[in-house]
C-alpha cells in the first residue's frame, strides 16, 4: 500500500546532481567565487581533484545550461593563459535550491 502525503517532494537540479557537477557547483560557491567574483581553472581543477579533460567537458555542461561563465586572459602563448570560471546568479540560485532540496529529502531520517 502507497503512503500518500500532502508535501512535494522537491526536485532535483538534473544539470547539477552528477557528483563532478555538484562537485564544481559546491567548491566555486564555497570559495565565494559567484556573481563576478572568479576563481582560477587550475585551482577549481586542484580542489574538485577532477582532470583537466573531465573538468572541462563538465564545465561546458554548466556554462550551456548558464550556471558558469568562463573568461580567459591571453598570455604570451597559449600555456600561458589563465582561464576563470564563476558561478553565475543562474547558477548560484541553482545550487542552493538543489541543496535545500537534498537537505528537504533527508529531514527525519
Amino acid at each position: 500500500m502507497s503512503r500518500q502525503t500532502s508535501h512535494q517532494t522537491p526536485e532535483l537540479d538534473p544539470v547539477i546532481h552528477p557528483i563532478n557537477r555538484l562537485k564544481i557547483c559546491a567548491m566555486l560557491f564555497s570559495a565565494g567565487a559567484t556573481d563576478g567574483r572568479q576563481m582560477k581553472y587550475s585551482t577549481l581543477a586542484e580542489l574538485t581533484e577532477l582532470p583537466a579533460d573531465t573538468l572541462s567537458k563538465q564545465l561546458k555542461h554548466l556554462e550551456d545550461r548558464g550556471y558558469i561563465s568562463r573568461t580567459r586572459e591571453y598570455g604570451s602563448t597559449r600555456a600561458k593563459d589563465t582561464v576563470w570560471v564563476t558561478l553565475t546568479t543562474a547558477g548560484t540560485h541553482a545550487y542552493i535550491r538543489h541543496v535545500e532540496a537534498l537537505k528537504a529529502m533527508t529531514k527525519g531520517l
